[in-house]
């Protein structure tokens, strides 16, 4: 009798669009995307890199702006109060054990629809006039949607090999290099050096998460620059929400397929 050989399972696209490269892909080209739109049309607003809007405020206090300084500080605790609910819906989520990714990422997409109809609504020629009752709102509007990505990032355990950050660049570009050099230093380590060889690879597939990572969001930044000038308006932003809503999408068709086959 011949022992038959276990079947290997067959691709799955969904399963390969929400693996770190593709997702981490397309969530840091939101990021980027949304960042930078805001940036343009904000004047100076970050809604993924909260350190911008601190280091901003510390620039306006000293030039005596005080409106726009109290903007920025703003953005801090609206960030803070999001990352919170966001935990919040990912423990009760879990408590309920439904897909923590699949909620997050509706979550994320509602927050966004919110961010463009807020946008849309108050301000649609910003970009021409700056109107400060406008940018608060419509800037806090945008740092919630972000800031649900960010702890997304966090709290979807199981989803990601480990946490890669896809709202900003300055950890990745270290660990990058940090990695760049760990490959170069084992060229030079003895044959055999088995530490030097296994620190290499890990090196070299965290590299591999990383960098998708670091051109989603050059081009998510490159392509909002381009479309926000063509567009004029806050209407570009469909872009990120139809994005986060197709990974919602294939996140819960996951999980329903999952629980499927568990059956």
């Amino acid at each position: 009798m011949v022992a038959s050989s276990p079947t290997k399972p067959g691709f799955s696209l969904g399963n390969y669009l929400l693996s770190d490269g593709p997702a981490g892909f397309m969530l840091s080209w939101v990021a980027g995307f949304v960042d930078t739109s805001a940036f343009i049309i904000l004047f100076g607003i970050f809604t993924a890199h909260v350190t911008g809007n601190i280091a901003l405020a510390g620039y306006e206090f000293v030039q005596a702006d005080e409106e726009s300084t109290l903007i920025h500080l703003l953005m801090f605790p609206a960030f803070m109060v999001a990352v919170a609910g966001t935990s919040l819906l990912a423990r009760y989520a879990r408590k309920k054990q439904w897909p923590v990714f699949a909620v997050l990422l509706t979550a994320e997409a509602i927050a966004l629809t919110i961010f463009l109809i807020v946008g849309v609504n108050l301000s649609p020629s910003l970009i021409f006039n700056i109107q400060e009752e406008y940018i608060l709102p419509i800037g806090i509007a945008g740092v919630v949607a972000m800031a649900i990505q960010n702890a997304l990032m966090k709290e979807a355990k199981g989803v990601f090999k480990s946490y890669i950050p896809t709202t900003v660049m300055t950890g990745n570009t270290t660990q990058l290099t940090i990695d760049l050099v760990q490959i170069a230093v084992s060229k030079f380590a003895p044959p055999g050096d088995e530490k030097a060889a296994l620190a290499a690879a890990e090196s070299a597939e965290r590299m591999g998460r990383v960098l998708p990572i670091m051109l989603g969001f050059a081009f998510g930044g490159l392509a909002a620059t381009y479309f926000v000038l063509v567009s004029e308006t806050w209407w570009s932003l469909v872009l990120p929400v139809i994005v986060i809503s197709f990974m919602a999408v294939v996140a819960f068709s996951e999980h329903l397929k999952t629980a499927g086959d568990q059956r």
